[in-house]
């Protein structure tokens, strides 16, 4: 039986280095992990060297989720993509609109919030490259360790700062390159650039790759294993052009690792919430996606879960308040004009209605990230038909669900029990007096509150409130007791990733087969013969809505396309010279990110507009937001030398020098 890593580690050592490394600031300058205890004496035994791993694991997960009560930080690299938008309208236009005017390297970027995540991306991900680092600066002075092992833990540290600059290079462009621990203070950094950043994260997991352990050889699940290594490695070779390299690392994971798609139901069953609401049919993608079969024994898809089921170390994940539709919102109005018609009721409330009890089945949603007409709509369409059968996308069997799926439960409502609708169908007069004409819009907030949910993606039982028949905040993993697993690689991803190998090569048939191996799981009726990157792109979304970063593999396929000249599925092709250097918001030119984001979402667009009373959003893009500023907090901490802006953005230079072999910055490093 497989155990989870939070029960692996335990002992004195493990808690003093572990508080000490969590109080330290998260500034890229500030590398030294220790406080109050010896480092040569506290990584001088393998048990030391465990208690860094353990901070490099949980710091894997908080990179992705910080406990925010509103929202997920992994939304953030949805707000500037095509599949998501900033949605949470009473927050007054804010920054997450118009990053054009707003995302500047000296406001829009703080952490906290609501929905605001891009500085916190750069201190998150700079600790976890620290925690790595720590490993790696000390792993030589721990005696009695084997090669196998020692070989081990640098592979596993290696992952870990690779996974880092993996998101943080896609993010930020050319940035920092720290590979180890300075023993006296260092101000004085160069950029290194994203290029030679790549050539040493492809050094580094190729290492990893051979000697870390597969999972098959563990006994624990949430350590970095073999296969993870493996699959972060073809999106580096994606990145350097080593397209035959990534097919055949994928090859090999897929083939050779005991891993495959599943393809029938598996695991616990759990439907959504009250069955007599909403029915779920049992299905392999409803089972797949939920928390308690991500590290099911069962599951031969998962490569590498992020545990969030330890009360210890558990991390609110309150995904379905954060991303569900405001659908209780007295925005909505049922067809006589009345406000509220649709309510979350406890359990315990006179009102409550068990066929009606729409809180436990989508959540009290509170619309801060919605998807786009683009993820509802269009990817769903062949033809002009629209591909119901597909399980992702199947309201029969439970897994979607439209706005009008829902029904009115208050029982003041004259349409108590009928479903949602959108328009009045008829005049409605009362007292003599037009309440409501035939055609009028009854949500005067279609931005928050009417969009479809994912509910195969993305609901988690709530057990804290499951627990409370009062309870009328269902939320997703809002607390202790609720299991929050998720994924951070799996297998189907894996197939995407050769898709697009394959795709560059010029092998457009077989990438195609890579693409209908996930749809044939899913059922969807169109298979392909032939696919453009268009088409991979869009079954990315399909599959991976909340478990990648989005903006991020847009970033990198952007980057891939240039570099393999290679077309869009609008036959343009990108320069590699000028891909991340242009200007504007006028939809031509760009990079593919940009086309993307142009064409399948609103930003840039007349109707890129929205208006709820006198707030307006404007959603706004320009062609250098591809990359997000490097914050001026860490430019100016960096006193003794000049770290580089991004182009586009206030203080950009192409005459500031950076490092374009990461060997020479490694170098520099040294002489501290």
């Amino acid at each position: 039986m497989k155990q989870y890593i939070h029960i692996l580690y335990r002992g004195s050592v493990v808690m003093a280095a572990a508080a000490a490394m969590t109080a330290c600031s998260d500034s890229f300058l500030k590398q030294d992990p220790l406080s109050f205890y010896e480092p040569t004496t506290t990584y001088s035994t393998e048990a030391g060297l465990q208690s860094a791993l353990t901070m490099c694991d949980k710091q894997l997960k908080t990179y992705i989720l910080d406990g925010n009560w509103n929202n997920v930080g992994l939304a953030t690299n949805y707000y500037l993509s095509d599949v998501g938008m900033y949605a949470k309208t009473d927050m007054g236009g804010g920054f997450q609109d118009n990053f054009d005017a707003k995302l500047t390297p000296t406001s829009g970027m703080a952490s906290g919030g609501d929905g605001n995540y891009m500085q916190r991306f750069w201190d998150q991900g700079f600790s976890a490259v620290k925690y790595a680092n720590s490993v790696l600066s000390y792993l030589d002075q721990v005696e009695g360790l084997s090669d196998e092992i020692r070989n081990a833990y640098k592979g596993r540290a290696y992952f870990h700062r690779a996974y880092a600059y993996y998101n943080l290079t896609l993010q930020f462009g050319d940035i920092p390159l720290i590979t180890k621990l300075m023993t006296v203070p260092k101000q004085d950094y160069t950029s290194t650039s994203k290029e030679a950043i790549f050539q040493m994260l492809v050094h580094d997991l190729e290492f990893a790759a051979q000697y870390v352990p597969s999972q098959r050889d563990m006994t624990y699940l949430g350590m970095v294993n073999q296969e993870a290594c493996m699959h972060l490695l073809i999106k580096c070779y994606l990145v350097t052009g080593d397209y035959a390299k990534a097919e055949s690392v994928a090859t090999d994971l897929i083939n050779n690792h005991g891993l495959k798609l599943m393809t029938e139901p598996f695991g616990t069953w759990q439907p959504s919430g009250n069955e007599q609401t909403w029915k779920v049919t049992r299905n392999v993608v409803w089972d797949l996606h939920r928390t308690i079969n991500v590290c099911n024994a069962e599951n031969k898809e998962l490569i590498m879960p992020i545990i969030n089921s330890n009360d210890q170390n558990f991390t609110c994940y309150n995904i379905m308040r954060a991303n569900f539709a405001h659908w209780s919102n007295s925005v909505i109005r049922d067809p006589h004009g009345l406000g509220g018609p649709g309510s979350n009721y406890a359990r315990n409330s006179a009102d409550y209605d068990p066929e009606l009890d729409w809180v436990r089945v989508a959540g009290r949603g509170i619309g801060l990230n919605r998807t786009s007409y683009h993820y509802n709509k269009t990817i769903w369409s062949y033809d002009g038909e629209t591909d119901w059968q597909d399980l992702r996308y199947n309201r029969e069997v439970g897994n979607w669900m439209e706005m009008e799926d829902f029904k009115y439960n208050n029982p003041a409502s004259d349409f108590y029990g009928q479903n949602y609708r959108l328009y009045a169908d008829e005049d409605y007069i009362k007292d003599g007096q037009v309440v409501v004409r035939k055609g009028d819009i009854l949500c005067s907030d279609t931005i928050r509150s009417w969009y479809p949910t994912p509910l195969y993606q993305l609901y988690i039982l709530d057990a804290v409130a499951e627990a409370d028949l009062s309870a009328n905040q269902f939320q997703g993993a809002q607390g202790v007791g609720c299991n929050g697993d998720m994924y951070l690689f799996r297998l189907a991803e894996t197939y995407l990733l050769r898709a697009e190998a394959r795709f560059y090569q010029g092998k457009s048939a077989e990438a195609a087969e890579d693409v209908n191996a996930i749809r044939r799981r899913a059922n969807a009726k169109k298979m392909y013969t032939t696919v453009t990157i268009g088409d991979i792109m869009d079954e990315r979304a399909r599959e991976l809505y909340m478990e990648e970063f989005r903006q991020a593999e847009m970033v990198r396929v952007s980057w891939c396309l240039a570099k393999s000249g290679k077309p869009d599925e609008w036959g343009n092709t990108y320069d590699l010279n000028t891909w991340d250097k242009q200007e504007g918001t006028d939809l031509s030119g760009g990079s593919y990110w940009y086309k993307r984001c142009t064409t399948y979402n609103v930003f840039n667009q007349d109707y890129g507009r929205g208006a709820q009373g006198s707030q307006t959003f404007e959603y706004k893009i320009n062609k250098h937001n591809l990359f997000w500023p490097v914050p001026n907090s860490a430019i100016t901490a960096n006193n003794k030398a000049e770290l580089r802006q991004n182009y586009g953005y206030d203080g950009y230079s192409d005459n500031i020098p950076m490092w374009t072999n990461w060997e020479d910055a490694v170098a520099d490093e040294d002489k501290y």
